[in-house]
């Protein structure tokens, strides 16, 4: 729940109530009155107060609340809220001692463990954006385009990985473990150099892009403020509560996981190799639908679990529902983890991406990005307090993603998410693909996730992903290894028309996974394109 009782110097009255004020624009005059009613009414989420501005004073809050609680736990070493606040600060000291000052950005390029958090918290203290990768993960040359892009000239990392990351000119590495090694010294309160802005950097997320390039996106405190601190996207996380830490730390996923946890004074649960092992001992868990489906909830202890990243399958969202509270959510990186949430009721008659959240709207609009009537497929656009602050060092990829918001008005951007959706009759999304999901099979377009869809609900499949082999050919993989080939393919038939039809469906034990917990469609097309060459 949110507690407002104890932010009178950081509240929430720094923040613009968007939502209340009625929209105003000549682009509603395409839609009939009751449509315009609905258009407004649907793509409003609540409007709530946000306690902080900055999330770091959220988990200071907890530092002095409860100094001795559990903060963070990984591999049977932990730490307290009010230790892990010293040693952030110690570190938050060194950073500034490097010339680091509000409004940079440093480098968190670090494996899963308790200096990964320090170091975050420590990147936040002083002013700064932390840009993360794991550097057991990530490749040389992305790490050399992450330093090159975001201009980090301090690098937060782990000493035993350090050589690990390039050299590209003067960059300053600090070891984290090795600084919180050392006698304790150092402030135990810190307070960074000038005013660091609500509206500047808390992370910077490098994207896999559609450019061949990965894009970095600046999302600002305010961004994240509002969906952590807000319901429901706070997920009800509170003192006494476990939460997981299972997903990649360069995934912005991982900031739910971590910066919610810290803000509530809840413990976290840092995974180490099984990750079934720490969901099963967690009260929250937050995951890809990928992930999750590896897991058997009979076994598990979760009160609520939140899913995105990609398309939920209905059967796994009514099996999780069935054991706590289950979230379908949607955003890309560039609403701030997600702007959309749904609580599955498995009596519901669909599955949903839910309504806005707090402070944040939706729009469903056409190629000329006119409103779409009620039930209409169109692109989503997200507005408000989730919109981040647009790609480093690429105002064309900004300016093309990003435009002025003609229903909020004033200053404010809306995001092109690049989803296909349309409002269901009591003011839900229904997510329909992507835009670039759509593709042309023998002059038809096809949505692949309908094919997929299709495959999901088919007894016993967890999991289908369906890839275009050339422009005649579809093929779908699906899970587990035991569903039959050519029922599936009788299943896709009775539901869509023929083009829709995949010419092999491969049964697999397990779909792959990237490192980011998603299905690997890449390495599905290779395998797809193997076989037709053997």
């Amino acid at each position: 729940m949110t507690d407002l009782s104890h932010a009178p110097d950081d509240c929430a009255a720094t923040y613009p109530q968007v939502i209340e004020r009625p929209w105003s624009t000549p682009l509603l005059d395409c839609l009939s009155a009751e449509d315009r009613r609905l258009f407004q009414q649907f793509g409003q989420g609540s409007s709530q107060a946000v306690p902080y501005s900055h999330i770091h004073r959220a988990f200071e809050r907890w530092v002095a609340a409860t100094p001795c609680a559990v903060a963070a736990e990984h591999l049977g070493e932990t730490i307290t809220y009010g230790e892990l606040d010293r040693q952030a600060n110690r570190l938050a000291a060194l950073l500034v001692r490097h010339g680091v000052r509000p409004g940079d950005n440093v480098g968190l390029f670090v494996r899963r463990g308790i200096p990964m958090v320090a170091g975050l918290l420590a990147a936040l203290k002083a002013g700064a954006a932390y840009v993360p990768q794991d550097v057991g993960i990530a490749p040389e040359a992305l790490l050399r385009q992450v330093i090159d892009t975001a201009g980090t000239r301090v690098i937060l990392t782990l000493s035993d990985v350090s050589d690990r990351i390039p050299a590209t000119g003067g960059q300053v590495c600090v070891p984290i473990d090795t600084v919180m090694g050392r006698a304790l010294g150092g402030p135990d309160r810190f307070e960074a150099e000038g005013v660091v802005d609500p509206d500047g950097g808390c992370y910077v997320l490098f994207t896999s892009g559609t450019t061949g390039r990965p894009n970095g996106v600046t999302v600002t405190h305010r961004n994240v403020c509002n969906i952590l601190l807000t319901e429901p996207g706070d997920l009800g996380m509170r003192p006494g509560l476990r939460v997981g830490q299972i997903l990649n730390i360069g995934f912005d996923m991982a900031a739910w996981e971590i910066l919610g946890a810290l803000s509530h004074g809840a413990t976290l649960v840092i995974r180490g190799k099984d990750i079934a092992e720490t969901v099963e001992n967690v009260d929250v868990v937050i995951a890809t639908a990928t992930i999750l489906a590896s897991v058997d909830p009979g076994r598990c202890r979760v009160r609520v679990a939140a899913v995105a990243g990609e398309p939920c399958p209905r059967a796994l969202a009514d099996r999780w529902a069935g054991v706590g509270t289950f979230y379908n959510a949607c955003g890309p990186t560039e609403t701030t983890i997600v702007n959309t949430m749904q609580r599955h009721d498995r009596a519901a008659i669909r599955l949903t991406i839910g309504r806005p959240t707090p402070n944040n709207t939706v729009y469903v609009l056409d190629e000329n990005r006119r409103p779409c009537a009620i039930g209409e497929t169109g692109e989503m656009w997200a507005g408000g307090d989730c919109v981040s602050a647009g790609y480093l060092r690429d105002p064309e990829l900004t300016s093309e993603r990003y435009a002025p918001d003609p229903f909020l008005g004033g200053r404010r951007m809306m995001f092109r998410t690049r989803d296909l959706g349309r409002w269901t009759p009591d003011g839900e999304l229904e997510h329909l693909g992507r835009t670039d999901d759509q593709v042309k099979i023998r002059g038809f377009r096809v949505e692949l996730d309908s094919v997929s869809a299709v495959l999901e609900s088919m007894p016993g499949c967890t999991r289908a992903v369906t890839l275009k082999l050339d422009d005649r050919t579809l093929v779908s993989f699906v899970a587990p290894a035991h569903l039959d080939q050519e029922a599936a393919r009788r299943a896709v038939a009775d539901a869509l028309p023929y083009y829709c039809v995949p010419a092999v469906v491969h049964p697999m034990v397990t779909l792959p996974m990237t490192s980011r917990g998603k299905i690997d469609k890449d390495a599905l097309l290779r395998m797809a394109v193997a076989e037709v060459a053997s």
